[in-house]
């Protein structure tokens, strides 16, 4: 039976079709939820996709964090459910408190639409257990608030529980340590800027996405 994943659709996604589109062209059953829903009941693994949730007003995801579905989401998590923020969906997991650091506006205060090659750092995170350490990946990502930054407090931490999952072979944004993508502490919370949904097949330029998309599929089917 293929892993059911819910997409979780807030006012301003943009990106919710292109990865529902991504999950059910790799074999799993994809469902939109929308922001106001309260439970994930039913579902294997979760993502929320790119865009502009609520207008990003005050700061990306700040104001999301607090749609009703979060609280879902949060307990979806903490149960050991696999959970996937892309690009503003990454900054939404942050300003939740699922994963640490934040997103500020990239270094150059311009918007970025491009392809980039990140290098897999990590691959004890669902998003990576399909991968190879080191392996490199083309992904195109497209944000104005990517760089990553954290404290130096926190910037330890996630190096030595291995928390950076992927870096930018060459920084795109600013973001500290090259930093593209980190987990939390179990793995089972992931949160990236690049857009591996839009890198499932060579008619859109890179399958690199794939490796990525298999494993939270895969890791979300161990808890179906």
């Amino acid at each position: 039976m293929s892993a059911r994943i819910a997409i979780v659709v807030f006012p301003g996604s943009n990106c919710e079709y292109d990865a529902l589109d991504a999950v059910n062209a790799l074999g799993a059953t994809a469902q939109f939820v929308w922001h106001s829903e309260t439970s994930l009941d039913g579902f294997d693994g979760a993502v929320l996709p790119g865009g502009f949730a609520h207008g990003d007003y005050l700061r990306p995801g700040a104001i999301a964090r607090f749609s009703p579905v979060m609280s879902a989401v949060q307990s979806f998590a903490q149960a050991g459910n696999p959970v996937l923020g892309i690009c503003n969906g990454f900054q939404v997991l942050t300003e939740a408190g699922l994963l640490p650091g934040a997103l500020q506006k990239n270094r150059g205060l311009t918007f970025i639409s491009r392809s980039c090659t990140v290098s897999v750092t990590s691959t004890r995170s669902v998003l990576t257990r399909s991968a190879k350490l080191a392996q490199e990946l083309s992904i195109p990502i497209n944000h104005f608030s990517g760089s990553y930054t954290c404290d130096d407090a926190t910037y330890e931490q996630l190096v030595a529980r291995d928390q950076i999952v992927l870096r930018y072979r060459e920084n795109p944004n600013g973001s500290r340590d090259d930093i593209a993508a980190v987990c939390n502490e179990v793995g089972n919370v992931v949160g990236l800027m690049p857009h591996p949904e839009r890198a499932v097949s060579a008619l859109l330029g890179s399958e690199d996405g794939r490796v990525l998309l298999d494993g939270f599929i895969a890791a979300s089917q161990l808890v179906s």
